[in-house]
């Protein structure tokens, strides 16, 4: 435990604890959604706000929240008006946030290596005033995640059903494509841009092989989530490895164990029902009693 003796170590580690709580916490209404890769594409944005962060000297991390959140907007507009047009539309809006990125942070005087620890996570360059931002944008996720849950999983199951028991759909999508950009922001210290996605999308999918409760389900992937961040953060000081791809690579890890361990499971089940069907069977087969009165015979 020598590692928490040092101050960049401390903070990363409470990075990587909120981040682990809070990208599963939004990914489980983005597989719902089959919106796994919104957390992709805003991660390219981002990468303008981080450019503009440089070129204004401002913390990248609010600046990049702002730019996510205006693109994540954007994205649902394209989503709901673009029609056949919206692939292109989207596809310009990534690339052209990456673009961006790297030609403001050139104009501010710096390089692309300026963008390599927001793009792949960094240990040793989370601040102090990063991680009061990121508890504060966590804070936000959570709330969301937790608070509007029964609303925002009716959304995200049927949005046409949702829209005719009276709750307000496209400012509850609004509000999850808002709470993907935070999390994005919360998570590119310790994961970076290009990786969080998948730390959004995999513990959910890890979970979704041991339970398909939905209450079950968010808390298993929350859990994989810590478990992988820590270990990856702790794994990346001991072994001088990037924290980002360390994270992904155990989650994915964490995702082929579960994945081998319920396959079994679920043939048990299935065998056990099936049995269970077979056992019953033979009533339902059984000639019914005859009804109403026996005819006799006469002699």
């Amino acid at each position: 435990m020598e590692f928490l003796n040092y101050d960049f170590m401390r903070r990363a580690l409470l990075a990587a604890v909120l981040v682990g709580i809070t990208a599963p916490a939004i990914g489980i209404y983005l597989v719902q959604r089959r919106q796994a890769l919104l957390g992709d594409g805003i991660g390219h944005v981002a990468m303008t706000g981080i450019g503009l962060g440089f070129l204004l000297s401002t913390n990248p991390v609010w600046m990049a929240t702002a730019v996510s959140a205006l693109g994540a907007i954007l994205m649902e507009l394209i989503r709901w008006y673009g029609k056949t047009r919206g692939d292109i539309a989207l596809a310009m809006l990534f690339y052209g946030g990456m673009a961006g990125g790297v030609m403001l942070t050139s104009l501010a005087g710096g390089s692309t290596a300026n963008l390599t620890s927001y793009l792949f996570g960094s240990l040793s360059t989370v601040s102090e005033s990063d991680v009061t931002a990121i508890c504060f944008l966590a804070a936000f996720v959570v709330l969301v995640t937790i608070g509007l849950r029964r609303q925002l999983f009716a959304v995200s199951q049927d949005e046409e059903f949702a829209r005719v028991t009276g709750l307000p759909v496209r400012a509850l999508n609004l509000l999850t494509a808002v709470t993907a950009a935070v999390t994005v922001t919360v998570a590119m210290r310790v994961v970076g841009l290009l990786l969080v996605s998948a730390l959004m999308v995999v513990p959910v999918a890890a979970a979704q092989q041991l339970s398909r409760s939905f209450a079950a389900t968010f808390a298993i992937a929350v859990a994989i989530g810590v478990s992988v961040t820590i270990g990856g953060t702790v794994t990346s000081y001991y072994q001088d490895v990037p924290p980002g791809a360390t994270i992904v690579l155990l989650t994915i890890g964490a995702f082929i164990v579960l994945t081998a361990l319920a396959t079994p499971l679920a043939r048990r089940r299935a065998r056990a029902l099936a049995a269970a069907q077979g056992a019953a069977d033979p009533a339902e087969c059984a000639i019914p009693a005859t009804r109403g009165p026996e005819r006799k015979v006469g002699v």
